[in-house]
């Protein structure tokens, strides 16, 4: 017997057609086991925000909301085979640096960097939210030297803005001259990040030749776990997508500060931001 044409039996099974692949990122960091920063946290940026996220991962660590118990460093040559794979295969359109912890590694990024044709963010982390140290003493001269000067973008916060200049920041006035000093080392532009000032969260973004202050209330929120991983990455994003640097930094603070306002509380200690808070409920 004949089925009807309208039978599910009968149905000709939907093929999707080919799709354009999203914006391809890639992350050069270390794991977050807590999931609130490091490499966790850039690919559920780059998913938020319609990028296809890759990483090269430099360092595990042990973590939750009370702190890192823990850090182990991969080999430079499983970071330069991770990176070979991804950029010879599949290539990228942003690269993102976080966590490099040692001077091989930050000598070993770099030099990758350099020989590859796409916009670099580097987040310099030396120190997580808990105070915790991710990058050797030792290292911070490779970072002066070798890796700012691969940046399209270089996006320090306070803590690591004095570590490589030596300006403590206490004032607006004081994040320009930060800015000016970490302009010589090489990169493209720098983002001050301010968010440790009283009042309005600014940052001062900047090339030497023009400045964008960036202004955002602040949120009254505790949980705030992996802010500047979530912003370095979201900035790579709007690169991938082709805006300008000012444009995609404008962007990426946006995207960002919901996600500090929306921060949620897990675990015992510090909670973090949440990466999907446009697509939840309400929003």
């Amino acid at each position: 017997m004949t089925q009807p044409a309208h039978s599910p039996a009968a149905a000709t099974p939907s093929v999707p057609a080919a799709s354009v692949a999203p914006p391809r990122v890639l992350t050069v960091a270390g794991s977050d086991s807590g999931g609130g920063a490091g490499i966790q946290a850039d690919l559920k940026t780059m998913l938020a925000l319609g990028a296809h996220g890759m990483s090269v991962l430099t360092a595990v660590t042990a973590q939750n909301s009370l702190g890192v118990q823990g850090a182990w460093e991969l080999p430079a040559e499983a970071v330069r085979a991770q990176y070979r794979s991804v950029v010879d295969d599949i290539g990228v359109q942003a690269v993102k640096t976080g966590m490099l912890a040692s001077p091989l590694l930050v000598e070993t990024v770099a030099e990758l960097l350099a020989d590859t044709a796409a916009p670099v963010v580097v987040d310099p982390v030396s120190v997580s939210k808990h105070g915790d140290r991710l990058l050797a003493d030792d290292a911070l001269d490779a970072v002066r030297t070798v890796l700012l000067r691969v940046a399209t973008v270089a996006t320090p916060n306070l803590d690591e803005t004095a570590q490589l200049t030596g300006v403590s920041v206490t004032s607006e006035g004081d994040m320009r001259r930060a800015a000016e000093r970490l302009l010589k080392f090489g990169p493209r532009w720098v983002l001050v990040k301010g968010g440790h000032l009283p009042g309005e969260a600014v940052d001062l973004l900047t090339d030497g030749s023009e400045e964008h202050w960036l202004r955002a209330p602040r949120h009254d929120n505790r949980h705030t776990h992996g802010t500047g991983c979530t912003l370095a990455s979201a900035i790579a994003v709007g690169l991938a997508q082709g805006y300008p640097v000012p444009e995609a930094v404008r962007r990426a603070k946006e995207y960002v500060t919901g996600a500090i306002a929306a921060g949620f509380a897990l675990g015992a200690g510090l909670g973090p931001v949440d990466h999907g808070w446009r697509t939840r409920p309400g929003r």
